[in-house]
């Protein structure tokens, strides 16, 4: 009995051994077995697919802009609108767009005022100039300032008023709707003066 106990432990231990290298070699082999995941497919973008959108039209640089008033475009009227106490006398020029499309209109108009005497050009009055646009329809002012005559001689008279419109050669002839003369000046220089067009409203 001595001599086969320590052969009885040493089979013992061999057969655990073996079953744990089988329980290895098994978890080994599932392990093993497992497939890895298979990755997710990025869907390849062919040519005409990458064509297909469509980019916005661009603008023209022309697109939107507004055409220059044109003399053919306007009606030109005057009236005077001379307030009683002031220091000088005002006739308002109109200027309304009949051409059916909205126009720009900016600047100083050329006046001239026909006279007994000759032809007698406005100076600018030096009023900073705001460029604007004129629907169609609508009407924009400027003021013609001159003296009045109290000198209590005939002094110029006054038969005709020309107007030209901004940045135009055409011009337009109206009958002068202010006082009929002018007092005489010496010395030279125009006693009548103008503002931009905008400066003055309707009611001068």
């Amino acid at each position: 009995m001595r001599v086969r106990k320590p052969a009885l432990a040493v089979l013992t231990v061999a057969a655990a051994l073996l079953l744990t290298a089988c329980q290895d070699g098994g978890a080994g082999g599932a392990g093993g077995a497992e497939s890895a995941p298979t990755p997710a497919r990025t869907p390849v973008q062919t040519q005409s697919q990458a064509q297909t959108p469509t980019a916005a039209p661009s603008t023209p640089a022309t697109a939107g802009r507004t055409a220059r008033c044109r003399t053919a475009d306007l009606t030109v009227t005057a009236a005077d609108r001379t307030i009683t106490g002031d220091g000088e006398n005002t006739v308002v020029v109109e200027l309304r767009n009949h051409s059916g499309k909205d126009c720009t209109l900016s600047g100083y108009a050329g006046v001239d005022l026909r006279t007994s005497a000759g032809t007698v050009s406005a100076k600018r009055s030096g009023e900073p100039v705001v460029a604007g646009v004129v629907a169609s329809g609508k009407s924009t002012y400027f003021g013609i300032g001159y003296p009045a005559n109290g000198s209590g001689g005939s002094g110029v008279r006054i038969t005709g008023l020309v107007v030209t419109p901004p940045d135009e050669t055409q011009s337009v002839t109206l009958a002068w709707p202010g006082a009929g003369s002018l007092p005489v000046t010496e010395g030279g220089g125009s006693p009548v003066r103008i503002g931009p067009v905008g400066s003055a409203g309707q009611g001068g």
